[in-house]
């Protein structure tokens, strides 16, 4: 006998719940924090550059030759690229989440290695990246400054020079980078009609920069072999790149023949500038630069967030007079508050059972044991937790708050016998004890072993859901473990140490309490009677109930994980194509003062020229990020962050001239880049951009007459006004111009031309020329730029090319090799995402033709494919609590009898959730997985106390059960009771996070109140039905023998 040995050795029983309380707080230290666990599926971003191209041309050249390599390496599950007419190209692909991203990150890289060869000339030189990191910002940072001598590009040099290179070293930081490439660029601004005077075009002042500004070695003096008696080596060292402005204006372009001399600065300003001047940005209306910080994939965002806070503000000590910093936008914040309000609830729900033990055991030496018990088990949890690697987030704490209840309810069940029998066989505290582990350490056993079952086949479901249940699994199934040890060991050692036999007297409250318990108790057993004879009535209520079950589930809406207020706000600006960065600019600040002037923000960081959505630079696209206020100064609903958000939607769209939106952030960072759905239609015809287009069209206006959607947009734009240039090589060639020189003059004229690199600051940095800005504003500036012929006449370009204005897209999209269209939307409020999904999904199959498909990515990829993740944990539950039951009593029909409580649990949770307006998300889920172990606990009482009273005191069945129902009840009431009320915080908190909590208490707590409230009632009924038939059956084996 287990527990016999440890009450009679209650110190050795303290000294182990001691330890194990001891490794448990050492643990809680080492652990992580964070929002999630690793959910988030890793991802490679191969970035490429070919300045200057057209996004079709980058598509076409680039991305479809790097996705084709790339397409199936180990692990992928989608890729995604974007193309912009800014030059670059983006690829990111995603794996799975059991990829290791290192690994990954070199297949990637292999692949790309593999065909770098067939890509053009120009964007080998600029070189591919592949890099590993989560396309998630953890934060925005912004620099601003007080002092006039400071402009935006000192201030974004100073930042990546000083400041971003630190923050890349701090562990665990993915990259740092500005939003804008305002680093430094030595600028020479042509003036074409000097060039002219001068008889030079701008391909041979490139090709005399080329030449003068490079690095040279010259040699040594005296170098080995030579003479022995020579006594010195010296190095010889020349001037090689320029460093200043001044050394670049006077680049000798040629003497003349009368001794003077023409230089650079003769036909070109020079200066110190930046390589690109496509983004402004804004941070509470001053100038700013804006950089943002992205994680290493798998490291733990708060800590990262704390190193960098500790870094800047080591760093801001040495800032220049004036220059300052702020954070717009971090994610981390709320993660802490939202964990610091999990804690909080957790301490409440402590509180809360200590109360309902004390008025169910009414006796303060017995409240003791509980109160010391749950802890050792709580806390125990985190040497478990900290030896399996996981962290401390909102899942394990839901867990642990959840095993509150159930480990109370180990400690209780010990106590209450004891107490009976003390009171009511007269036993001394000793024997009582002894004899209250023999009648209960089968059932404690059991529950434990219940418990396991249910959660342990849920933590092999692999994937994202798998990855979530598992976290929350594992810990509930640690702390009861653990309980189920505790109440084993120390609880007996403490009752023998600690309760008296004489009985306290209770309180007034605590009588009326008795009185009420009493009678509560007695109309339970008549009811219970009375179930059993009116059986067939008992039974058609069930199928019933069963039936207005399945009801309920086709009416509660599905969704991933409830949306959160996380106190910021995205917002993203659109005007029309090709709108200038100035008017943008204008635009941005009146967005910017709009939202500054609610009093619920903290602050705006705006971006314009910066697209957000489509992570790309765009001179008529804008981003804003929006802190609000602390949640505690906004508690209305009229202030939580999906209202402001249509507020300033609302706002900001009466503005005719821009289309803006503000956004929640994601709900799981890293998923997606904002709240709501995300899919993409492919193009598998080999169709034009422009049939995708129309299509996409075609599904947004259907999308708009849905009600279940809301703000569906796409990022497809291919009415770019743009102009085409067609070169007459016929006529080139006739002239003897070199087809290649017409476009080096092009870009160095139009566009920047990157003519080599400089030195600075110890750093290397690039030498652009372009024409100044009056020369190159409109297409009949090209009569002012000549090309030379082989026989060294100035041919105007105007008189080689023709030009018209077309409409093209300036941001291509592809997704697993085919050319699409990104189409995002919200639910419509009152809706939740898996209605969206499936509004969106009907629409589009509704209105594209075939060759168009629809293919989900982010949060709504995840959405689809946990689908019926929380299904398999179900029947997986049930049926491992029948398999270990069926083990424990030796019989196959008992353990029938304990499943029947579970479509009680489930009705009550359904029927919670319903009321309130919920989902049906991964939280609900788990705590359906959770019930079934919960309701088949309550069940386990009656059913062991019944076969109990059957068989060893012969009872017959029908006052086997009502005796069991009788007797059970206090103690099924109570840690029903303890349970529900540990789980009460969750469903009624407020503040940062609450719709998590909310969506996982009101699911349990209605669930246990059907199981304690309505199923009590029909178990001793089921269990009459079964005993019946086990002793037919076993009647009829006899028979035959």
């Amino acid at each position: 006998m287990f527990s016999k040995f440890f009450i009679n050795r209650p110190v050795l029983a303290m000294v182990m719940s001691i330890i194990i309380v001891i490794a448990g707080g050492l643990s809680i230290f080492s652990l992580a924090v964070e929002e999630y666990p690793q959910v988030t599926p890793p991802q490679v971003v191969v970035q490429a550059t070919y300045p200057g191209a057209s996004a079709e041309v980058i598509s076409s050249s680039v991305a479809s030759v790097l996705e084709n390599s790339i397409n199936g390496v180990e692990g992928m599950i989608y890729m995604q690229s974007s193309s912009t007419s800014s030059g670059s190209l983006n690829i990111n692909i995603y794996f799975t989440n059991e990829t290791d991203p290192d690994q990954a990150t070199i297949n990637v890289n292999n692949r790309v290695q593999a065909v770098l060869s067939s890509l053009p000339q120009e964007v080998q030189r600029q070189g591919v990246t592949v890099d590993k990191r989560s396309s998630t910002i953890l934060a925005v940072y912004s620099l601003f400054s007080d002092s006039p001598a400071h402009d935006r590009i000192f201030i974004a040099n100073y930042a990546a020079i000083n400041i971003l290179e630190e923050l890349k070293r701090v562990p665990g930081v993915g990259d740092a980078a500005l939003f804008s490439r305002q680093e430094y660029s030595m600028r020479i601004w042509l003036s074409p009609d000097k060039l002219t005077k001068y008889n030079l075009t701008p391909a041979e002042v490139i090709a005399l920069v080329q030449e003068q500004n490079s690095q040279f070695a010259a040699g040594f003096f005296g170098q080995e072999p030579v003479r022995k008696d020579l006594d010195f080596t010296y190095t010889v060292t020349t001037q090689g790149r320029f460093t200043t402005p001044q050394e670049f204006e006077n680049i000798l372009i040629r003497t003349n023949s009368d001794g003077s001399s023409l230089r650079l600065k003769d036909l070109a300003r020079v200066e110190l500038g930046a390589e690109d001047y496509s983004v402004n940005a804004f941070y509470n209306g001053r100038p700013a630069v804006a950089f943002g910080l992205f994680l290493q994939p798998g490291a733990n965002a708060l800590n990262v967030a704390e190193g960098v806070a500790k870094k800047l503000e080591e760093l801001s000590q040495t800032f220049p007079e004036g220059l300052q910093y702020a954070i717009p936008y971090d994610t981390t914040s709320f993660v802490n508050v939202s964990i610091k309000e999990v804690i909080k609830t957790f301490i409440e729900a402590i509180i809360l059972v200590v109360i309902v033990i004390y008025f169910f055991l009414q006796n303060f030496r017995a409240t003791i044991i509980p109160v010391l018990a749950v802890p050792v088990s709580i806390i125990g949890t985190f040497a478990g937790m900290y030896m399996l690697g996981f962290s401390i987030n909102l899942l394990t704490l839901f867990g642990l708050i959840l095993a509150i209840g159930i480990v109370v309810d180990d400690a209780i069940i010990v106590i209450e016998n004891v107490e009976r029998l003390i009171h009511e066989e007269k036993l001394s505290v000793k024997d009582a004890t002894m004899k209250a582990m023999d009648e209960i350490a089968s059932p404690v056993i059991a529950i434990v072993l219940v418990l396991s079952a249910v959660f342990i086949p849920v933590a092999f479901i692999g994937g994202f859901s798998g990855e979530i249940y598992k976290q929350f699994a594992i810990t509930i199934v640690i702390s009861v473990v653990i309980s189920g040890f505790v109440a084993l060991t120390l609880t007996p050692a403490l009752c023998v140490s600690i309760l008296k036999t004489h009985e306290p007297k209770p309180f007034w409250i605590v009588k009326k309490f008795n009185d009420f318990f009493e009678w509560l108790t007695h109309q339970f057993t008549d009811k219970v009677a009375h179930a059993i004879r009116r059986g067939v009535f008992y039974v058609i209520l069930f199928v019933g109930l069963i039936a207005v079950t399945y009801g309920l589930f086709t009416r509660v809406p599905t969704g991933l994980v409830p949306a959160e207020d996380k106190g910021m706000l995205l917002v993203s600006m659109q005007l029309p194509p090709a709108t200038a960065l100035s008017k943008t600019t204008e635009m941005a600040s009146f967005m910017e003062s709009t939202i500054r002037n609610n009093p619920n923000v903290e602050a705006v960081m705006a971006l314009a020229g910066y697209d957000m959505l489509s992570s790309a630079v765009r001179t008529f696209g804008g981003t804003a990020f929006v802190k609000l206020k602390d949640w505690d100064l906004r508690k209305e609903d009229n202030q939580k962050s999906q209202a402001l958000a249509q507020t300033f939607t609302a706002q900001l769209m009466q503005n005719p001239n821009a289309v803006i939106f503000a956004l929640n952030p994601p709900p799981i960072m890293g998923l997606s880049l904002t709240d709501g759905f995300e899919m993409y239609i492919q193009n598998r015809t080999g169709g034009s951009i422009q049939d995708l287009q129309k299509y996409t069209q075609l599904v947004l206006q259907e999308a708009q007459k849905r009600p279940e959607l809301t703000g569906v947009r796409t990022t497809l734009s291919v009415n770019v006004p743009q102009y085409n240039v067609q070169l007459d090589r016929q006529k080139a060639k006739s002239l003897g111009v070199n087809v290649d020189d017409v476009f080096t003059t092009l870009q160095s004229t139009f566009g920047s031309y990157y003519v080599n690199d400089f030195n600075l600051y110890g750093r290397t940095f690039k030498v652009s020329m372009q024409s100044e800005s009056e020369f190159r504003e409109t297409p009949n500036d090209l009569r002012n730029v000549f090309v030379r012929s082989s026989n060294g006449d100035l041919i105007p370009i105007s008189s080689l090319v023709t030009f018209e204005r077309v409409i093209g897209s300036d941001i291509l999209e592809r997704f697993n090799l085919f050319p699409a269209a990104k189409l995002m939307g919200d639910a419509a409020s009152g809706y939740s995402s898996g209605d969206a999904l499936k509004a969106i999904e009907e629409v589009a199959n509704q209105v594209l033709p075939d060759g168009y498909t629809v293919a989900f990515s982010g949060s709504s990829y995840q959405e689809k494919n946990a689908g019926g993740t929380g299904t398999i944990a179900f029947i997986f539950g049930l049926v491992f609590v029948f398999l270990i039951l069926a083990a424990q009593y030796e019989r196959w029909l008992m353990p029938l009898a304990v499943l029947t409580a579970v479509p009680f649990a489930v009705f009550g949770a359904i029927l919670a959730t319903w009321l309130r307006g919920l989902n049906n998300d991964i939280y609900f889920q788990i705590g359906l997985v959770m019930l079934i172990a919960l309701a088949a606990k309550n069940a386990i009482l009656i059913i062991e106390f019944a076969m109990e009273a059957r068989e060893k005191q012969g009872k017959n069945i029908y006052d086997a059960a009502v005796e069991a129902a009788r007797l059970r009840f206090r103690p099924i009431v109570m840690t029903s009771l303890a349970f529900t009320i540990g789980v009460l915080p969750l469903a009624i908190s407020s503040g940062a996070g609450a719709a998590s909590r909310h969506a996982i208490g009101t699911g349990v707590i209605g669930g246990m109140l059907a199981a304690t409230f309505i199923a009590t009632f029909f178990i001793p009924l089921f269990y009459t039905y079964f005993a019946r038939l086990s002793e037919f059956i076993s009647n009829l084996r006899n028979r035959h023998e």
